[in-house]
């Protein structure tokens, strides 16, 4: 018996099989032809957007998600969406990280039945006033970043196709938010939320404004996630990252309360040589960074890691030696974009890694304090976000109550003014606006509920009909506005709230 017939009678007695070339159908040929003819030949990039939809699979009723890490610069969630709406997809349910103002072209797409269902971690500008007014049949649902990434892990949020925008891109999908390939058309920076879409799509698409050599490394998606790149002209405008909530404030008062904020830290025992932070979006939690500055030079002390969204203000103090580490979900200015691109202490995380509330080592478990912005508080220090005092949506749920939950010292600010203006609005009559103070969609003629006098004495009664005001003490009002439907529905997975 020869040495090959001995190997092929071993291998039948342990009832296996000898590779065979070709036999295995899901094996690639090797192809020994120079790399650069191959990526010419065997890459991702397809030639349209709508050949990757059709490719995708997608079809009425499903779910699609994108990111928002280009904020208000952000031009792929109405190009996809335009380009569905032509294509003639019906019924969608959208799911991404975040809307901005930028995105009030998809008020004409929900109207149209483009759009039927949005669940995302935010909204603003006019699609938020809209919304807020009763635009939709299904009530618009807002989660947490963390309480975001655990629905998509948990399949509760099922996303069919994610359409992810990216600086920068190679021929297999190693996708970045910046390019190391000289100057990217757009950069954004991290990428942490659109990576546990990629992670978990069934199909994801990748457009991008800038195809790089292979390979696009360190990466921020990788190939193994991607399954088509589309080239598109732009994918954001990285001036307005910075933009509204992440703006610095030049208010007085905001810097009175961003200063006396930092005095509060400083006395508080958490102020200590390692100690670790997060400072949020709003212009008195941003210019904290500043102030602690100050207290960090003067007693010598170090951070050992800021979390979340970074801005400039933290990548100073990384250089400055003040903090060891940056941990980035989601990148707030361009010099932030740039040090994540540049310093190898500054890393990029997803939203699973940041603050999934499944995961014991959830980075937002490992802060000692946490600064963050808010529209209302009462005196029992329930905290709103989300909508302003007349009910409309303002703004997003974001990582608030991630962090609020996860750090040992949580600071909320927000102007006297505004405290005193949300108790003058509490105790003023409901004058008539169908949405005041719940944020709820239009009255549903035929709907019936409780009134607050009706549970009293076991009848129940019809609302009235759409358009109709209901007027009465605001105890009536709030009873009024549980029969209806809401506008929008706060879902935070951390502590099972519901807010409708």
């Amino acid at each position: 018996m020869t040495r090959d017939q001995e190997f092929y009678s071993a291998l039948s007695a342990l009832d296996q099989t000898a590779y065979v070339p070709g036999a295995n159908p899901r094996l690639n040929e090797k192809d020994p032809a120079p790399l650069k003819n191959r990526m010419a030949r065997e890459n991702k990039i397809v030639e349209s957007l709508e050949k990757a939809v059709e490719l995708s699979g997608l079809q009425d009723g499903m779910t699609i998600s994108f990111h928002h890490h280009f904020r208000d610069g952000d031009h792929i969630v109405n190009l996809v969406m335009d380009t569905l709406a032509r294509m003639g997809f019906r019924d969608l349910r959208l799911a991404p990280s975040s809307l901005s103002d930028v995105h009030a072209p998809l008020i004409a797409h929900i109207k149209n039945g483009v759009i039927s269902h949005i669940e995302t971690s935010g909204c603003r500008g006019e699609l938020a006033k809209a919304v807020s007014r009763g635009l939709m049949d299904e009530p618009m649902v807002f989660r947490s970043h963390g309480g975001r990434a655990a629905a998509i892990e948990e399949d509760e949020i099922h996303i069919d196709v994610a359409f992810l925008g990216a600086s920068s891109c190679d021929p297999f999908g190693n996708a970045n938010g910046y390019s190391r390939e000289g100057e990217e058309k757009s950069m954004c920076g991290s990428l942490g939320y659109a990576r546990v879409d990629a992670q978990y799509a069934d199909c994801v698409i990748v457009l991008t404004d800038n195809i790089v050599g292979y390979p696009n490394v360190p990466f921020g998606i990788s190939q193994r996630l991607v399954d088509y790149i589309v080239c598109v002209d732009d994918v954001g405008d990285a001036s307005k990252i910075m933009t509204g909530a992440t703006r610095f404030s030049t208010n007085p008062h905001d810097l009175m309360i961003a200063e006396a904020t930092s005095n509060v830290i400083v006395h508080s025992g958490y102020f200590y040589d390692g100690f670790s932070i997060q400072t949020g979006s709003g212009g008195a939690s941003l210019a904290v960074t500043r102030f602690l500055r100050e207290a960090m030079l003067e007693k010598n002390i170090r951070a050992s890691f800021a979390l979340g969204g970074i801005t400039g203000a933290m990548v100073k103090l990384l250089e400055e030696g003040l903090v060891s580490r940056l941990l980035d979900v989601q990148s707030f200015d361009l010099d932030a974009a740039q040090s994540l691109k540049n310093n190898r202490f500054h890393q990029q995380i997803d939203a699973n890694y940041y603050a999934n509330p499944y995961r014991r080592g959830a980075a937002v478990n490992q802060l000692d304090v946490v600064v963050l912005s808010a529209l209302e508080v009462d005196t029992s220090f329930n905290v709103n976000v989300l909508t302003g005092s007349d009910g409309m949506i303002r703004g997003a749920v974001g990582g608030h109550p991630d962090t609020a939950a996860g750090a040992s010292l949580r600071n909320r600010r927000l102007p006297a003014h505004a405290r005193a203006y949300a108790e003058r609005a509490r105790s003023r009559e409901h004058r008539g606006h169908p949405r005041r103070h719940g944020g709820c969609a239009r009255d549903r003629s035929g709907y019936r509920g409780e009134s607050a006098q009706a549970r009293g004495r076991g009848a129940t009664r019809k609302s009235a009909p759409e358009g109709h005001a209901h007027r009465g003490t605001r105890a009536q009002s709030r009873a009024h506005h549980r029969q209806t439907r809401p506008a929008a529905i706060w879902q935070q997975d951390r502590r099972h709230l519901h807010l409708s």
